[in-house]
């Protein structure tokens, strides 16, 4: 059984990891030549732009339509037993991203993220951070970064982005606005801190 949950689980990641790397493509493929030389050169020599972004995620667990859904768990363990993510617990997320809580949507985190503390509340979250309205309208980042949900302050790592934040690095720091200790629900406040190589600057002629 532990090897069927395990295979099981090696799929699922995989599967995102190959569909998250299709979409990518798909969606910087009609703007821009990865085999431009000049436009390479331009990305390498060019000046990067620094950007501070600020908004909020709405991770909800609970009710008729989460937007964090549970796809793993192991062994011998019931959801919600001693906490609402169990440790090893993996989790498919589409979050909405809002400019305030309870405010206008701005964009949406998917992803997925798993509990990786035994001792203290602490995950591991893969996901990217898509902006649907704005300036950054079309464009995202990307995190990869342990979180630990313990502390109040906290802060996460930006490994990359797409669209106005191509080859993004940076870090957020992530503050808890308000949590349900018994459904799990959350909205984390993000301010984002990037270094990225603006697209509009680097398009190709």
């Amino acid at each position: 059984m532990a090897k069927t949950n395990s295979t099981h689980l090696f799929l699922i990641i995989s599967s995102f990891l190959l569909l998250s790397t299709t979409a990518v493509a798909q969606t910087l493929g009609d703007d821009f030549d990865f085999d431009d030389d000049n436009h390479i050169e331009a990305m390498v020599s060019g000046k990067e732009k620094f950007t501070k972004l600020h908004f909020f995620l709405n991770d909800v667990i609970s009710g008729k339509k989460p937007s964090a859904v549970l796809v793993a768990i192991p062994n011998g363990t019931t959801a919600g037993e001693g906490s609402p993510e169990p440790f090893g617990s993996v989790y498919v997320v589409d979050d909405p991203l809002t400019d305030r809580p309870g405010g206008n949507v701005v964009g949406n985190a998917q992803g997925m993220y798993m509990s990786a503390g035994q001792d203290l509340l602490s995950e591991v979250i893969v996901m990217d951070f898509g902006f649907t309205s704005g300036e950054y309208n079309g464009s995202s980042i990307s995190v990869f970064s342990r979180n630990p949900l313990s502390q109040t302050n906290r802060e996460v790592a930006v490994v990359g982005g797409r669209g106005v934040f191509r080859m993004a690095r940076g870090f957020a720091k992530l503050k808890t606005y308000f949590f349900n200790t018994t459904t799990g629900n959350a909205i984390v406040e993000y301010t984002v801190y990037v270094l990225h190589y603006s697209v509009t600057e680097f398009r190709s002629e």
